[in-house]
């Protein structure tokens, strides 16, 4: 099951995975305690460079996984040279938008950023920091309204915007505020699920129902109710967008931030996405091999999910 990189048009790139948020339910802001196999840093431009210079092929790089990528301070060297490059760049793995310099704000604009998603969990300062720990809700609408201004600048339809607001029983009530908000920013709005019902669980099931046209309030209702785990698709990554670490190692997935199955630095891109475990972990998920206890998908809901059916 050779992986031929001529193929692959599309990577995730995690540009940096320290953010400056303490969020309740998220271990990244205790990365810098305990670093573990994901390592705490950010995606240094010459391994940029690098990577595309030798993977002529690919034309998309998601660059948002654990961390924020607008405290990477080679973000704006990457901006550049990925537009040189013909590469679309994206974010749809979420921002919190608090912290970024007018130069990348303008630099998003100028070169061609395809789109960005937005977590911003409340309609209001009050709501939204209960859960965005230390942010600042207007300084992130503020930021919002400086990209739209660049883009009337600019005459471009890009990035393209979207909010991402995660339902909690502390915000359940500001979702018709918000999607408006969303309306009058221009951006594209949807609803998330918590992880964990533990941390300020729903309350009013009719609404929070209504108001996301969804049947379901909680990930296990929808695994209950679909037969399958609401981040099912994941998988897919190993296929069609593999996740890369901030230092170079592949980690396959959005799931897994455990193992590391080789570092493209190191060695290459493709020698990597060709060792034997990473082609046996994707023929196991293909239902191909057995499943093998030193592989991580063994330890993923996902995975069990899966082979539950």
């Amino acid at each position: 099951m050779h992986n031929n990189v001529n193929n692959l048009k599309q990577i995730r790139l995690e540009a940096c995975n320290i953010c400056q948020l303490k969020c309740p339910l998220c271990d990244t802001p205790n990365r810098n305690k305990n670093s573990g196999v994901l390592g705490s840093g950010y995606l240094k431009f010459k391994y940029f460079k690098k990577l595309i210079d030798e993977n002529p092929t690919i034309k998309i790089i998601e660059l948002s996984w654990l961390g924020e990528i607008f405290l990477n301070p080679d973000i704006s060297q990457i901006l550049r040279y990925a537009f040189k490059k013909g590469i679309a760049l994206k974010a749809n793995g979420g921002v919190n938008l608090n912290k970024i310099s007018p130069e990348t704000l303008r630099d998003l604009v100028k070169y061609r950023f395809t789109s960005i998603t937005i977590s911003i969990d409340g309609a209001s300062q009050k709501t939204y920091v209960k859960y965005r720990k230390g942010g600042k809700f207007r300084e992130v609408i503020n930021n919002i309204m400086k990209i739209n201004k660049y883009k009337r600048e600019f005459q471009s339809n890009l990035p393209i915007l979207y909010w991402q607001y995660i339902v909690f029983g502390h915000n359940e009530h500001e979702i018709p505020f918000a999607r408006e908000l969303a309306k009058k920013l221009g951006m594209s709005f949807y609803t998330k699920l918590s992880w964990d019902q533990s941390f300020s669980p729903i309350k009013d099931s009719a609404f929070v129902m209504k108001e996301t046209g969804k049947d379901f309030i909680s990930r296990e209702e929808y695994a209950s109710q679909h037969g399958k785990h609401y981040m099912n698709k994941v998988c897919k990554q190993l296929w069609e967008e593999p996740v890369i670490n901030w230092n170079g190692d592949l980690f396959g997935c959005s799931k897994n931030d455990r193992m590391s199955f080789g570092n493209i630095f190191d060695s290459s891109l493709e020698a990597v996405l060709n060792s034997d475990k990473f082609i046996y972990m994707k023929e196991m998920i293909a239902r191909k091999q057995p499943p093998r206890n030193d592989i991580i998908c063994t330890k993923c809901p996902v995975f069990e999910k899966r082979e539950s059916k």
